[in-house]
């Protein structure tokens, strides 16, 4: 490598681990209030578009997060990252209100050690996010006043992966994702009392949980493709993430409002940074692609997660529920070869998905349908911008719960270079 392309490289690491160190969650669901939060399964922009389709199909010109054996299709220098917004309308029987978030989504490369054989990927990326904010009012029994809650939390898992795909025999490649697990999911729940006035009076008291995790889990990826036709291929993929006890230490505190944070205020500490574990479920994806070559894809995958075997860290199962998620999807490229048109060598993609998520409330398990497409439009011979929208419903009124109506956007680009890993023949 010379001197240059090392330089290079020291600048994509230093950025890799400036956007590490600022890492952010951008959920803004309600439902993130149960368990760890919501989990992600729609893995980059480039899956996104699709639906989240990305575990028997990838592409060269992105980095392959869902499924680590794709990653041999990344013959070339790549480094992608993007931002992400949600913007939900959130209804129920008696209110409605309009709450947004966002933040970076993720950030990967990926390198070729063997052109086409062996490829090393590294990345940062969401495991689950939480971001709510509920406020609760009632009335206190046999009396006359009032009580508000105000019900917070904000966070969640983050990784930092290394991947290794190799390719095992003929059309068959293997791969291994290590993740290193971190961050931390913060709850805080504040009540106060109301006189007949509706001013507040008396002690007001704040319940202060913060869990902070940091493990090692794995993830192993299988892909195989065979000629359907001399143009074209079918894709077989599977993943299988193996979760387990997630060793993490807890802090809980009650005290006055703004003081339950604070270590060494006055108030009554429940658990002093303890040591314990939370239990999640592994899980396993695995789906079908056709490809007609620099034409279009079409794919349905499904993954599931038995999260009925999740366990808090304060050692409460079964109040969630097992997932799956199915995304039927695809992607279009309307003329791979032309130079006149950035439109008709762009990638077009379109997706549909469900999923039934682990969030139980008044007995009733929590769906969510969305509607997915995006692009990817060249910015050069070799990069890209990608992005991806999704609008779609969760949840529903009846039984008195809540419905979400969302939108969601990532933006994001992907860096290609060709030049790193060949040696130069003219100065």
């Amino acid at each position: 490598m010379s001197i240059t392309n090392r330089i290079r490289f020291l600048g994509v690491l230093c950025t890799f681990f400036i956007f590490s160190k600022a890492f952010p969650q951008s959920s803004s669901s309600t439902y993130s209030a149960l368990g760890l939060g919501e989990f992600n399964y729609s893995g980059l922009a480039q899956n996104q578009g699709m639906g989240g389709l990305g575990i028997s199909f990838g592409t060269g010109w992105g980095a392959n997060y869902m499924n680590p054996a794709l990653s041999t299709r990344n013959t070339i220098f790549n480094f992608q990252a993007a931002l992400n917004y949600k913007r939900i309308n959130v209804t129920s029987s008696s209110d409605n209100e309009t709450i947004d978030g966002g933040g970076i989504s993720y950030v990967a490369l990926s390198f070729p050690v063997k052109s086409g054989k062996r490829t090393v990927g590294m990345g940062l990326s969401e495991i689950s996010s939480v971001n709510y904010s509920i406020l609760v009012s009632g009335e206190v029994a046999n009396s006359d006043f009032n009580s508000i809650n105000r019900v917070q939390g904000e966070g969640g898992i983050s990784e930092a992966y290394l991947s290794y795909g190799f390719v095992l025999a003929k059309n068959l490649s293997l791969g291994v994702h290590g993740s290193y697990l971190f961050g931390s999911t913060i709850r805080t729940n504040q009540l106060a009392l109301l006189n007949p006035e509706d001013e507040e009076f008396g002690f007001q008291t704040e319940y202060y949980e913060r869990l902070t995790v940091s493990d090692v889990t794995f993830k192993g990826g299988f892909h195989y493709y065979f000629k359907a036709s001399s143009k074209s291929n079918i894709h077989l993929g599977a993943t299988y993430h193996a979760f387990g006890n997630i060793n993490g230490k807890e802090f809980a505190k009650i005290a006055d409002f703004g003081q339950a944070s604070k270590p060494d205020s006055d108030g009554d500490i429940l658990r002093n940074n303890e040591k314990g574990t939370v239990f999640i479920p592994s899980n396993l994806g695995y789906g079908i692609s056709y490809e007609k070559i620099n034409k279009f894809v079409i794919g349905l995958e499904a993954q599931m997660q038995n999260f009925s075997q999740y366990r808090s860290f304060s050692g409460v199962q079964g109040e969630l529920g097992d997932t799956y998620r199915v995304a039927l999807g695809g992607q279009l490229i309307p003329n791979f070869s032309t130079v006149n048109s950035i439109f008709k060598r762009s990638t077009l993609r379109f997706g549909v998905e469900y999923q039934q998520t682990p969030f139980i409330l008044n007995q009733t398990q929590i769906s969510d349908i969305g509607i997915n497409f995006g692009a990817s439009v060249p910015i050069n011979s070799l990069s890209l911008m990608n992005f991806a929208i999704k609008i779609g419903s969760r949840g529903t009124l009846d039984g008195g719960l809540i419905k979400e109506d969302y939108f969601g956007v990532t933006l994001g680009f992907s860096l290609n270079d060709n030049s790193w890993f060949y040696k130069r023949v003219f100065e």
